[in-house]
């Protein structure tokens, strides 16, 4: 016991590193706003004037999630700069799964020690996933936790908010039995199922390439892909009726979700090929074939249903923007989901 007072940077929180934070990410955040967004970072709250000329009828569509135990390997590897994609993909994709286009995000960021390097690598990524989606990154948290988190550990979360016209919201009532299943390539594992991974790669040296052609961190760090602008671009080019964001899950888990009572998928499983790291993953575990379909994504991230004669335009329209996209099955009569 001593008579000494004591501090809040004594208890293990910096007020200092804090506002060094905030001045590293500044321009960061500022690059990513839209001409809705009002004010600038340091405000109690972010400001987004919803542009009433351009929506009818505006429906809100919120979302938030996290990256979950991919940030022990972002940890592990020492970077920090990629799993804030991640984060903003886990949101914006869910939130265009409505037809939404995506409007702003809010990040929070809790660390062990608030190192200002450290936290601005990470909202570098945050404000990359933002640009990328189109969206503002309009404000967030950043909280120091010693004592509950190592110094080098730390956790994210984030919020978005998107619109959508009412008589546009995308899902299960515009999906038809003869609607066609385009899939679009997944970059890799995105941030589900690593709590298997991390058991599966156990004391595996991550700076070897296993045959993979690149180190096995590097591949297994690599950013989700965020799908939003290119549904959006789809939307406008062809019958869209609904999307499905392949997380956790897998197919099996997630396309029921957008089906309606008394539809089903088809899903021819030789229309693409594996990305070689999940066949690593499933040799290395060994993981039974059914647990791989219904824990990973296996290398569709996005599905978009539409009518039986927008197939092609619409794997066509894809491909002209970037991205990898086929027909992959159709919804068909029944229930659940038929992987052949």
């Amino acid at each position: 016991m001593t008579d000494e007072p004591i501090s809040y940077a004594d208890a293990g929180v910096d007020l200092d590193a804090a506002d060094r934070s905030v001045e590293l990410i500044g321009e960061v955040v500022k690059s990513t706003h839209r001409p809705e967004v009002l004010g600038g970072i340091g405000g109690f709250g972010g400001l987004f004037e919803l542009d009433l000329a351009k929506w009818k009828r505006p429906v809100l569509v919120s979302g938030t999630d996290g990256v979950g135990t991919k940030v022990d390997l972002a940890r592990r590897l020492g970077i920090l700069d990629t799993v804030g994609i991640d984060l903003v993909a886990m949101v914006v994709d869910d939130l265009v799964v409505t037809g939404a286009e995506p409007l702003f995000f809010n990040d929070y960021v809790s660390v062990g020690d608030l190192e200002p390097g450290r936290v601005a690598d990470l909202v570098r990524g945050i404000a990359e996933g933002c640009r990328i989606a189109g969206c503002a990154l309009v404000g967030g948290e950043t909280a120091e936790h010693p004592g509950l988190l190592d110094a080098d550990e730390f956790d994210l979360a984030g919020f978005g908010v998107g619109a959508v016209e009412k008589d546009a919201i995308l899902g299960p009532a515009r999906v038809r039995e003869g609607d066609v299943l385009v899939g679009m390539a997944s970059s890799g594992i995105h941030a589900n199922g690593y709590s298997l991974v991390r058991v599966v790669i156990g004391g595996l040296d991550l700076d070897d390439d296993h045959g993979l052609g690149r180190p096995l961190g590097e591949v297994l760090l690599e950013p989700t892909r965020i799908y939003a602008r290119d549904c959006l671009s789809l939307i406008e080019a062809v019958d869209v009726h609904a999307f499905c964001h392949v997380t956790g899950g897998g197919l099996p888990g997630n396309l029921p979700r957008v089906l309606p009572d008394g539809l089903g998928a088809r899903v021819d499983t030789t229309s693409w090929e594996r990305p070689a790291v999940f066949g690593f993953l499933q040799r290395s575990g060994p993981v039974a074939e059914d647990e791989m379909w219904r824990t990973f994504n296996q290398g569709v991230g996005m599905v978009a249903i539409v009518a039986g004669d927008a197939a092609d335009t619409a794997v066509a329209h894809l491909g002209e923007r970037g991205v990898d996209a086929w027909v992959m099955g159709e919804v068909v009569a029944g229930a659940g989901v038929d992987l052949t």
